[in-house]
């Protein structure tokens, strides 16, 4: 058995000391200790979790996430569609729940059949770890050189490896929203590329503009290539959640979210974490078409969701729906004055150019350069 204590000093020897996860009873003593003694963030699912370390490590940090392995599944999206294009690592910690020939819950018994096949089959190194504090710090030696070489890397986790680490008491931020404005008049419906065009000309020379998966990206990529954008790439719903980790680690910058309706719909679970842990240098803004813009336009159920109201009882500082590129203007400079975790929702039309392009940036290439900008904005 390994001493929790022990092997979670060693984990911060190596530099990692920022966890995002989702509970599980085999390791609930690491989540603990993590808890404890690091920074932890607890994120909605195990997806959101691997997205909120990867905007960590683009913010400096060494990420770990913690997960189920039923919960494995709910990582697949960002850990193929995210972390493999951007080369994003992340050291993951995954327990073996229905290890074949220990008795556990119906419930995991074809998921422990199948977690390391999981991880071969997305390219996840892995190596169940060891109950031998000796030999796993070798193997921790050796995750750390996946992870100095841009590559994730996960322990399997079996029943009884960690000892005993009880859970100190845990406070409660006092969050609220404090400011909520909801449709009250006619919406100017402004084209996507529009929308864009605002946000893009009120960024700061500390500002990093993240935008979500499809065409919101590319038309952002058609207005300016920037050090400071990224454009998602698959991993839909995973923006914000990849903006949280980001402006968690560097308070210093201005994180401004750009997400759309379908997007934000498959993981609206994220605007509770968001709320719960509050960056104020983050703002979070859906531009909403009632559409899957880029698979055929089909409908979303977006004109039937009150997201600003969702944003307000999850406990963001502001939260507002605005009606036009002006009220958009005027909210984002606003946000720049007062900070505050912030969201802004404003409908748009549906549609876009027929002949938009895709970034000739590499995903990989994007998260370097935009890793320097952070950087050398310190």
């Amino acid at each position: 058995m390994l001493e929790t204590n022990e092997f979670g000093a060693e984990l911060q020897k190596w530099g990692f000391a920022f966890f995002s996860g989702v509970p599980c009873s085999l390791l609930k003593n690491l989540i603990n200790y993590a808890i404890n003694e690091c920074e932890y963030v607890a994120a909605a699912n195990e997806g959101d979790a691997v997205a909120i370390a990867a905007g960590a490590y683009l913010g400096g940090k060494k990420p770990v996430v913690l997960m189920q392995n039923s919960g494995l599944t709910n990582a697949v999206s960002p850990l193929v569609s995210l972390n493999y294009p951007f080369q994003i690592p992340v050291l993951g910690f995954v327990s073996l729940r229905g290890e074949p020939g220990v008795p556990d819950e119906p419930q995991h018994e074809l998921m422990g059949q199948i977690t390391t096949q999981l991880l071969d089959l997305m390219q996840v190194k892995w190596q169940y770890l060891s109950a031998d504090m000796e030999e796993a710090k070798r193997q921790l030696r050796q995750a750390n050189q996946c992870i100095n070489g841009n590559q994730p890397f996960f322990f399997v986790v079996r029943k009884g490896v960690f000892s005993a680490e009880p859970l100190q008491r845990q406070a409660t931020p006092a969050r609220s929203n404090h400011s909520k404005t909801f449709k009250n008049r006619e919406d100017q419906l402004p084209t996507r590329r529009e929308a864009l065009a605002v946000i893009h000309a009120l960024k700061g020379s500390r500002t990093v503009l993240l935008a979500t998966t499809g065409k919101t990206g590319r038309e952002l990529y058609e207005i300016e290539d920037a050090d400071n954008h990224l454009y998602m790439v698959g991993s839909m719903g995973c923006i914000s959640s990849l903006g949280l980790g980001l402006a968690l680690t560097r308070r210093d910058l201005d994180i401004v979210v750009i997400d759309g309706d379908g997007s934000l719909l498959m993981r609206m679970g994220s605007l509770a974490t968001n709320g719960y842990y509050g960056p104020p240098n983050m703002l979070h803004i859906l531009l909403d078409n009632n559409a899957h813009d880029s698979t055929g336009g089909q409908r979303t159920v977006s004109n039937q969701t009150d997201f600003a109201a969702i944003a307000a009882a999850c406990s963001y500082e502001t939260s507002a729906y605005v009606h036009s590129l002006k009220e958009l203007e005027d909210a984002i400079k606003e946000w720049k004055q007062s900070r505050g975790l912030t969201f802004l929702h404003l409908r748009i039309a549906a549609g876009s150019s027929g002949q938009l392009s895709r970034p000739k940036t590499k995903p990989a290439e994007v998260k370097e350069r935009l890793q320097r900008f952070v950087q050398t904005s310190s």
